[in-house]
């Protein structure tokens, strides 16, 4: 085969993929006047799947979402939805529909009429619109809200109205713009699940925008963790979780201990780190240092220690608390640590503009 012929079936290989998913960003930038908010962004989302972007604010993740809606006009870059380019079309000619953290009901009309209303802007008859707008509620589960106002709801209650009014269109991909935000940590949690169920069973591609790791790590198929207005790492939650591919992703990805020994530069996990006993040596072939214990909090479940070592540095180490109501070690006293070597992580410095 020639190079020509070659590159033509790159060519063909590559809009079959495209064609396959149901995001396909590339090559997007975006900037407002001397701020890039989005820099050389490639991305590809497969269909059905549940995708989140994952990082702090001003790190591009909102603006990636916004140019995917048709929000915001890239200055470079392509969009494509089910392999259809929708660069230059306006977000009302897109098959997305959006989730905001602020619900944006409509407080003068009632839980039904709230979910209708996209199909009767689209000319749905009553019968068909009322028939829907019911299974998406029940979907939901608010079957009997029908005839409430949104002010007579929890948050979480019109959270999930906001959820039925965007998915009762069946639309190709679903934007979920920090959504949960403004929910408690219990509903938070509850929501979570409920999410992750809901996409399960209508099969609609999310992609979910938040800075909070646990939501990521709880409700996706994969994650990409976004720092500077580009992305660090796309990867399944274990990957990112246990194989960050640089010092930032560590860092914001739970909590990660970052050590430099002989060289190299590794992370390990608070919870891959056992607190050996004045007795224990650890196990064969693990990795031990001395040094001391700088802090130790109680947390119900856990107590975390933090533990200087005496060849530099200092880790956090978690155990369950499964001995007794408190922990026997305290502040000041040697302690060892030990883990496997296998748990460790070579990792790439941090970014000059992350630090």
């Amino acid at each position: 085969m020639s190079s020509a012929q070659s590159a033509v079936a790159q060519d063909r290989i590559s809009r079959s993929a495209q064609a396959e998913a149901d995001v396909v960003l590339s090559g997007i930038r975006k900037t407002y006047g001397d701020v890039v908010a989005v820099d050389s962004i490639d991305l590809e989302i497969a269909r059905g799947e549940f995708f989140t972007m994952l990082g702090p604010s001003g790190s591009g993740k909102t603006t990636t979402l916004r140019v995917i809606a048709g929000f915001e006009r890239p200055d470079a870059g392509r969009v494509r939805l089910g392999g259809v380019d929708v660069t230059n079309r306006p977000p009302y000619d897109r098959d997305v529909n959006t989730v905001f953290q602020d619900y944006a009901l409509f407080p003068h009309m009632s839980v039904g009429d709230n979910v209708e209303y996209g199909l009767r802007v689209k000319g749905v008859k009553r019968a068909e619109r009322r028939r829907r707008a019911d299974e998406a509620l029940a979907l939901v589960r608010l079957e009997g809200f029908r005839d409430r106002k949104p002010v007579q709801l929890s948050g979480g209650q019109r959270q999930r109205v906001a959820l039925a009014r965007a998915i009762v269109n069946r639309p190709q991909v679903l934007l979920l713009d920090e959504p949960l935000g403004a929910l408690d940590l219990k509903l938070r949690q509850e929501m979570q699940s409920e999410l992750k169920r809901i996409q399960q069973e209508v099969g609609i591609t999310f992609v979910y925008v938040t800075h909070d790791q646990e939501e990521a790590l709880t409700m996706s198929d994969r994650i990409a963790v976004f720092s500077h207005g580009r992305i660090d790492q796309i990867g399944s939650p274990a990957d990112v979780y246990e194989r960050p591919a640089n010092e930032f992703v560590a860092a914001f990805v739970g909590i990660s201990n970052l050590l430099d020994r002989d060289g190299r530069r590794f992370t390990i996990r608070p919870e891959k780190i056992r607190l050996l006993g004045e007795a224990e040596l650890g196990e064969p072939g693990d990795h031990v240092e001395r040094g001391t214990i700088r802090e130790v909090v109680y947390a119900g479940m856990v107590t975390r220690y933090v533990v200087g070592l005496e060849q530099g540095g200092e880790v956090v180490v978690v155990r369950q608390n499964v001995s007794g109501p408190e922990p026997a070690e305290r502040e000041g006293q040697p302690a060892a640590v030990a883990w496997a070597p296998g748990h460790t992580f070579d990792i790439e410095p941090q970014r000059e503009e992350d630090e």
